[in-house]
């Protein structure tokens, strides 16, 4: 099989592989306490703590608190698929990109070839 062939190959698993993940979240979980204020005291009280989904947008820094044991799994595995998905896009930026080498390299070679025929073999037309 040509390295050609097999760059195809990889790139066509790779994005099946992608097409598979059908859920995925940006961000890490975190566990932090929460600030609450009571009646009966002048200063906030720290409850929990309590999971976050945490993750940059823009320049700010936006939480979701998760409720349940069972949306803290989901952000789990919605995390990690989305590392997964991360990984594979850069394994077929690094395919794609030794596939363009590939081709160009493939063009050239044969521009060579057919620029390399002797001047003597060439027939030129007279001006007359």
């Amino acid at each position: 099989m040509r390295r050609h062939d097999q760059l195809e190959a990889q790139r066509e698993a790779l994005l099946s592989q992608m097409r598979l993940i059908r859920s995925m979240k940006r961000g890490t979980l975190s566990v932090r306490p929460e600030k609450v204020r009571r009646k009966g005291h002048k200063e906030p009280v720290l409850l929990g703590p309590y999971p976050l989904l945490v993750r940059r947008e823009g320049k700010r820094t936006v939480g979701w608190r998760l409720r349940s044991a069972q949306e803290v799994a989901q952000a789990r595995e919605d995390i990690a698929a989305y590392e997964r998905f991360v990984a594979l896009c850069k394994e077929f930026a690094q395919a794609t990109e030794e596939l363009g080498e590939l081709e160009r390299a493939e063009a050239a070679e044969e521009g060579l070839k057919k620029g390399l025929k002797s001047r003597s073999s060439r027939v030129r037309k007279s001006r007359g």
